[in-house]
């Protein structure tokens, strides 16, 4: 979908303070549309309108407009387009464990798709290491205490080569967030973010977000925390509250960042269409790099 209703309360909230392009439709009165951050919400709800059984899922391909996007550089864009993909599992499932597991079959397909484009492609290098680590936020603020959360993934990401970053939403010892987290799809102890060292930038790439989604015990949690707690009476948020909706896994996998990283590309604009700066065009035209 490109668009959800804005009062069901189905779009993803990001951060909480970007706003979604909307719109009003015609010949259907009385309703605004969004186009769509992210399918996060979207997915589970979709699982359980379909009937879909535990140990099942969907996978789609997610386009998405972030007019609020900060930074417009060589790894972001406000056109975002993603493999999203969700599972149904247990409540028991609802584990670190089982959270790593599911890692590590992703960290293997990216290993094999690296093995496949480097003998398609003699000239271009391999990079990742043969496995993933697992490090907390919480770790990591611990272990690089000087310097910022961005900063902290990077540092990490160069010294293992690739990571898998847990536990983010929730406050550190610091009283500061590593990163913002919406409240009310992933369990922030029960999620994480898969980065690439990306040795061209010299930083650390995100290639994925992802996590075990909130039980109705987690969404009243981080909805008090955020002081979201008027989400509560939205629609989607009494399905999960009310037991409706299936216990799920997902997230999504960045398309463009994929093929930055597997073919050496400087900016994320030679691989995607999009919107940027006369600035950004005059950089890149000095330094031919060609954006589509």
């Amino acid at each position: 979908p490109m668009f959800v209703r804005k009062s069901v309360g189905i779009n993803d909230n990001l951060n909480g303070v970007e706003h979604p392009v909307s719109v009003h439709v015609k010949r259907i009165p009385n309703a605004e549309y969004e186009v769509v951050h992210s399918l996060a919400k979207w997915k589970r709800h979709t699982l359980a309108r379909f009937g879909f059984n535990e140990g099942e899922g969907l996978f789609v391909h997610m386009k998405a407009l972030r007019p609020d996007e900060e930074e417009l550089d060589p790894i972001h864009s406000i056109y975002v387009d993603q493999w999203d993909w969700e599972k149904i599992i247990s409540k028991e499932d609802r584990n670190e464990e089982y959270l790593k597991e599911v890692v590590r079959k992703i960290y293997s397909v990216f290993k094999a798709t690296e093995d496949y484009i480097t003998k398609e492609y003699p000239k271009l290098t391999k990079k990742l290491p043969e496995e993933i680590t697992f490090i907390t936020s919480q770790e990591l603020e611990d272990k690089y205490p000087t310097l910022t959360p961005k900063n902290r993934e990077h540092a990490a990401a160069k010294e293992y080569g690739a990571i898998f970053l847990m536990k983010i939403g929730g406050k550190l010892t610091s009283g500061e967030r590593h990163d913002g987290r919406a409240p009310d799809y992933d369990d922030w102890d029960l999620n994480g973010d898969i980065i690439f060292n990306y040795p061209l930038l010299g930083i650390g790439l995100e290639l994925s977000s992802m996590g075990i989604r909130v039980d109705e015990n987690s969404l009243e949690e981080q909805l008090k925390i955020s002081h979201c707690e008027d989400r509560r009476t939205m629609p989607y948020h009494q399905m999960i509250l009310n037991k409706v909706l299936p216990y799920t896994i997902g997230g999504g996998i960045g398309q463009s960042r994929i093929c930055m990283f597997f073919l050496d590309k400087l900016h994320i604009g030679e691989v995607q269409a999009s919107i940027w700066s006369q600035e950004v065009h005059e950089i890149c035209r000095q330094m031919n790099i060609k954006l589509l």
